[in-house]
Order: C-alpha cells, then sequence, then structure tokens
C-alpha cells in the first residue's frame, strides 16, 4: 500500500506564469537553490529519512508529466521518502533518475540509503539546476527541479507537508 503523503505527490497542481505567485518568504524557500536538506536543518537537531520506495522502475510506469522532463530511458531508479525534522514529517520528496545517468559518481546516488540525497547532490559545486517549478496540493506547497549532477539529469519533486519550518518560518 502506498504512503498517503507519496501518493498525494501526483495530485500536485504546477503553477503557471499566470498564476498567483507565493508571498516572498514562501517563495524564498522554494526557490532555494542550495541544499534544502540543509536548510531543514537549521530547524531542527535530527532530520530522518523514512524511505517508502526504492528501486528501479520501468520508464513507463513514471508520470507522463516527469516522463517528458527526462531524457527517454527503459528503467528509472525511483526513490520515494517522507523527511521528518526532530520526527515531525516535514516534506515528502520523489526522485527520479534515469538509469543512463547513474554511471561513475553519480552511481552512489542509488546507495544513499538512510541519508538525505541532497547530502550527496551538493557536494558538488555548482550543481546545475535546469529549473524550479511551484506547485500546490490544497494548502501546501511544492516544488519540482531537475538537477544535473555530472551534467546527468534527475527529476526531484518535494512537497511541503503542514508542520514544515516553511510555514513557521515562511509567512
Amino acid at each position: 500500500m502506498e504512503h498517503p503523503y507519496i501518493s498525494s505527490l501526483s495530485s500536485i497542481v504546477w503553477l503557471q506564469q499566470r498564476d498567483p505567485a507565493p508571498g516572498p518568504m514562501i517563495s524564498d524557500w522554494l526557490m532555494e537553490k542550495g541544499s534544502m536538506t540543509r536548510r531543514l536543518e537549521q530547524f531542527c537537531g535530527k532530520i530522518i529519512i523514512h524511505r517508502i520506495g526504492e528501486g528501479f522502475v520501468t520508464a513507463a510506469s513514471i508520470d507522463a508529466g516527469e516522463r517528458k522532463e527526462l531524457p527517454a530511458c527503459e528503467r528509472c531508479w525511483l526513490r520515494q521518502v517522507v523527511i521528518y525534522g526532530d520526527n515531525r514529517p516535514w516534506v515528502a520528496a520523489r526522485t527520479i533518475i534515469p538509469e543512463t545517468s547513474l554511471t561513475g559518481e553519480q552511481g552512489a546516488l542509488a546507495d544513499a540509503g538512510d541519508e538525505p540525497i541532497g547530502r550527496r547532490l551538493f557536494t558538488e559545486e555548482p550543481l546545475l539546476r535546469d529549473y524550479i517549478h511551484i506547485g500546490r496540493l490544497d494548502q501546501l506547497w511544492a516544488r519540482r527541479s531537475r538537477l544535473r549532477p555530472g551534467g546527468k539529469p534527475l527529476l526531484l519533486t518535494e512537497l511541503f507537508l503542514p508542520d514544515a519550518p516553511l510555514y513557521q518560518h515562511g509567512r
């Protein structure tokens, strides 16, 4: 059975340019160009990753909207986690990495285990980020980025849950 936070990721509505933008404090969080893990760590004593699912899936099983953001491939590494700060769920996240991107140093991304993947991604300076899309799920904010560690693309979607510091420190 799918985790409710993870299954809700497919219901995010991605904002268009004509949609009202979030306020400046929320935007500051959503447009964070550095490591969100590092930013979250400033607001808690401990970050814990609860892995909901992780492993290879066929590209056909990935949502078409996400698939079009990545190069064509047969298989992808799919990692779905909930990030907890001081035992409170803060972020539901999904990372999709085409199998062709898991070569060389980037192969270690599939072995992150209980470590936040951001700790591995943001060791490379500067990490290339093609874009940040902002989205909503009811009253919750989300973002989606295509990152290119070592020039190889991956897609990262993050939904900020009700207890996330974004809402306490982003108003």
